[in-house]
């Protein structure tokens, strides 16, 4: 695959599987703090942060996700990259439906602004990717502490009292985003990358493992966590709301669709339809980036007709205990 090595953009620098060819993600490099604290370099300002983002991506969606649920539209702005990713890596097309230019640095490529943010960058060219345009460099580009830094650090600018890591819910928040991680958000692609049958094996085990341990979690609790939402459900919501359409046929993930889950399923529609969520799902540019972005595993580059789940189908998640805040419902 392609990267950056010491600021020269190259198309054969990156092995995607280890030698037993099991899927290998390189480390995020840009791994600065937002903190909400008078003496921290980079200080939670509206106006001052910008994310660069993929609708396609998983990682980036989260990051948006938190952004539209507290209400930082207004203080964090956004662009979006095509969701086809050629040699050249991300790229800017606002002429096509849903993209953006870069509104910020002007690149043509998401790569020029790691460039200009570190020179002699060495490292893949990601989203999501918080941008700082007061020191106009980089701040962080691992997505889990992206999102945190947006619902722990922006309160005194949200525009909603939505709080997705509350006292007395972190430790188990934290674990829950650890325990889905390995098996399920990066399980999909461990699946869909590997290079051997035993690699393939193994991966879609842990996934499928995964999804039936927490679809039995789900029986008698509302979210992952218990009776509120938080950043848990937001992690798991932006693999499962691509599962069916893409991870099921793409990746191979072809055991059972979430729509065959008791509890996964009707737990998926319950967070599409939270207020705010369904606005930032694209299924356009996600069936889009999968299908022609990875010849390797699609060479033909056709996206599939379906299956177009209704994410709008009603659910009885709300009898169960627990509710939105209210800032969320009053904009329903």
């Amino acid at each position: 695959m392609n990267m950056l090595v010491d600021g020269e953009w190259r198309t054969d620098a990156y092995k995607t599987t280890n030698e037993d060819g099991e899927f290998d993600r390189q480390e995020t490099s840009f791994r600065d703090r937002i903190e909400d604290d008078p003496d921290a370099r980079f200080q939670p300002e509206a106006g001052r942060y910008h994310l660069y983002v993929s609708l396609a991506c998983p990682w980036a969606h989260r990051t948006l996700l938190v952004r539209k649920l507290k209400g930082l539209e207004d203080a964090i702005s956004v662009d979006v990259v095509d969701p086809y990713r050629g040699d050249d890596g991300w790229q800017f097309t606002p002429e096509k439906a849903g993209c953006t230019e870069d509104s910020v640095n002007g690149a043509d490529y998401l790569r020029e602004v790691y460039v200009a943010a570190d020179p002699e960058m060495t490292g893949r060219v990601t989203v999501p990717v918080l941008w700082d345009k007061q020191e106009e460099t980089i701040v962080n580009n691992e997505s889990k502490e992206v999102l945190r830094m947006l619902d722990t650090e922006f309160g005194g600018v949200a525009e909603h009292d939505v709080d997705l890591y509350p006292e007395g819910y972190q430790d188990e928040i934290d674990r829950i985003i650890d325990e889905i991680y390995e098996p399920i958000n990066n399980g999909v692609y461990r699946a869909g990358f590997a290079d051997t049958q035993a690699a393939y094996d193994d991966a879609v085990t842990e996934l499928f493992d995964a999804l039936e341990h927490w679809d039995d979690v789900l029986a008698d609790q509302r979210y992952l966590a218990g009776d509120r939402l938080t950043e848990a459900d937001i992690c798991m919501f932006t693999t499962l709301v691509r599962f069916d359409e893409v991870y099921h046929t793409h990746f191979m993930c072809n055991h059972k669709l979430v729509r065959e889950y008791d509890n996964l399923w009707p737990y998926l529609r319950d967070l599409y339809q939270t207020p705010g969520v369904a606005e930032t799902v694209n299924v356009d540019h996600i069936k889009e980036h999968y299908y022609t972005t990875h010849p390797d595993v699609s060479p033909k580059r056709i996206v599939p007709m379906g299956p177009a789940p209704d994410f709008e189908a009603t659910h009885d998640r709300d009898e169960l205990p627990g509710e939105l805040p209210d800032d969320l419902l009053a904009t329903a």
